[in-house]
């Protein structure tokens, strides 16, 4: 199996921007935890070690993060969504770049079968906080689509670098397991189409999505970045960590 990440990362990314983008939430003592929050103590994650939480060793600003990203306009031509091979199993290991995903992001473990086939388990989609039970019933997401990706710079690389975008399992940020319905909804829009239907989410996806395309050196048009501006202005505390891609 991959080493990309052992624990939920996308639901302790939740629970660590909860109070960023909810200031409010800070101040209910009496208020019951979130299902983001139960999954997390369940899984032994701190939040102030989840990916987009403030942490020693560094890290933007959303908004520090947002004017970071490279301008230029978007570029469909020539879009062809197998440009971009996934669902590898780069380590031969058995296991899809799907499934490797699944099995990081469980919030209870599935048992794995012959060809790493998955039964049982529990995750929980941050976009909309479902808890699912069935691993059919969840897509795994490019952070930045596929057809957002070609958009924005990937027309211009070779094959081997669409496919390791595909499949990138080494940034907690790229790759999210969600809801069908959600990953759907989304479709190839960036956020000034689209926004996760949890609110509490919205802190979280921001960074997610930036963090996914300064690690792939990805540009933003003048309404994405507008939008992406507008947001972070409600998400103050919200820090953002990315390594560039090789």
């Amino acid at each position: 199996m991959s080493v990309r990440r052992f624990l939920p990362i996308a639901v302790a990314v939740l629970a660590a921007t909860l109070t960023a983008c909810n200031p409010s939430a800070a101040d209910s003592s009496d208020a019951k935890p979130s299902a983001a929050e139960s999954a997390n103590a369940s899984a032994g994650v701190r939040p102030s070690a989840a990916a987009g939480a403030p942490a020693d060793g560094g890290g933007l600003s959303l908004a520090a993060a947002i004017a970071k990203l490279p301008a230029a306009e978007e570029v469909r031509d020539g879009y062809k969504r197998d440009s971009f091979k996934h669902w590898v199993d780069e380590d031969r290991d058995g296991c899809s770049t799907r499934n490797e995903v699944l099995l990081a992001e469980a919030v209870e473990k599935p048992e794995q079968g012959a060809r790493c086939a998955l039964t049982g388990g529990e995750w929980l989609s941050y976009y909309d906080e479902a808890t699912v039970d069935d691993a059919r019933k969840l897509d795994i997401d490019h952070m930045v689509p596929l057809a957002e990706a070609w958009d924005s710079g990937a027309s211009a690389w070779d094959a081997d670098r669409r496919m390791r975008y595909a499949n990138d399992l080494d940034a907690e940020r790229s790759l999210v397991a969600v809801t069908a319905k959600t990953n759907r909804s989304k479709a190839d829009k960036d956020p000034s189409e689209w926004m996760p239907p949890a609110e509490s989410a919205r802190c979280t996806y921001l960074a997610d999505w930036t963090a996914t395309k300064l690690r792939w050196q990805l540009t933003a048009d003048d309404k994405e970045r507008a939008v992406l501006e507008k947001f972070a202005a409600d998400c103050p505390d919200t820090v953002v960590k990315y390594e560039v891609a090789p």
